[in-house]
C-alpha cells in the first residue's frame, strides 16, 4: 500500500494533483482544502496517501496532513459514505468545522454538504461522535488562504466536479462575489457552495 508520495507537482486541479515520483506521475484525488495549501506547480510535494482498492480500481486519496487522512478513513468507515462522497465532505467544510458538526449533532449543517443527505448526515454523527477529537473554536476558524490566479475558473472547477449544473455553478460564482467575499479560493468556493443550494 502507498502511504506517502512525494514528488514533484505536476498539475494541481481543485479535487485532482499529479504528483511524479521516481519517473512515475501519480494521479491523486485530494478535497479543496489539501488543494488550497499545495505549492505551485514545479515544486516538491508531500502527500500522505489513502490506497483505495476495489476490484476494478486502485485510486489514491492525496491529503497534506496526518488529520485530515485520518478524518477522511473515519469517513470512510461509516456506513454508506464511500471515498468519492468523503472527499466532497472534506471539500465542503473545513476539517474543524466537520469535526464541530459532527460532535455537536449538527445533522442541518451536514446535510448542506454535496451527496449527504439527512440519513448520511445522521450516520455520520452516531458513528464519529465519540471517536473524533474535541477542536476548540479558534481551530474551527477558517485559515486565510492567499489569493490563486483564474480563482473563478478553479471554483467552477470545483463545483462542477462536486456535480453541480454548469449554470448553477457560475451563477453561484457570481452571487459569491457580489457577496463580497474575499477573491481567495477557499472562502469564495465555501460561499458558491452555500449558493448553489
Amino acid at each position: 500500500m502507498i502511504a506517502l508520495l512525494r514528488g514533484v507537482l505536476l498539475e494541481k486541479h481543485p479535487n485532482q494533483a499529479i504528483v511524479e515520483a521516481g519517473g512515475v506521475g501519480y494521479d491523486v484525488t485530494i478535497p479543496v482544502s489539501t488543494f488550497t495549501k499545495l505549492p505551485e506547480v514545479g515544486a516538491e510535494v508531500r502527500l500522505r496517501i489513502h490506497t483505495h482498492v476495489r476490484e476494478d480500481a486502485l485510486a489514491l486519496y492525496g491529503f497534506l496532513t496526518q488529520d485530515e487522512k485520518a478524518l477522511f478513513e473515519k469517513l470512510v468507515g461509516v456506513s454508506g459514505i464511500g471515498p468519492t462522497l468523503a472527499v466532497k465532505v472534506l471539500s465542503g467544510l473545513a476539517a474543524p468545522e466537520l469535526i464541530l458538526a459532527i460532535r455537536r449533532n449538527e445533522v442541518e449543517k451536514l446535510v448542506k454538504l454535496p451527496g449527504v443527505g439527512k440519513k448520511t448526515a445522521e450516520r455520520m454523527v452516531l458513528e464519529l461522535r465519540d471517536k473524533l477529537p474535541a477542536t476548540s473554536e479558534e481551530e474551527a476558524a477558517l485559515p486565510k488562504v492567499e489569493a490563486l490566479s483564474a480563482v473563478d475558473q478553479d471554483v467552477m472547477s470545483a463545483l462542477l466536479n462536486l456535480g453541480c449544473a454548469r449554470p448553477h455553478a457560475e451563477a453561484a460564482v457570481r452571487k459569491a462575489k457580489a457577496a463580497g467575499v474575499a477573491a481567495e479560493f477557499e472562502p469564495l468556493f465555501r460561499k458558491a457552495l452555500e449558493m448553489v443550494r
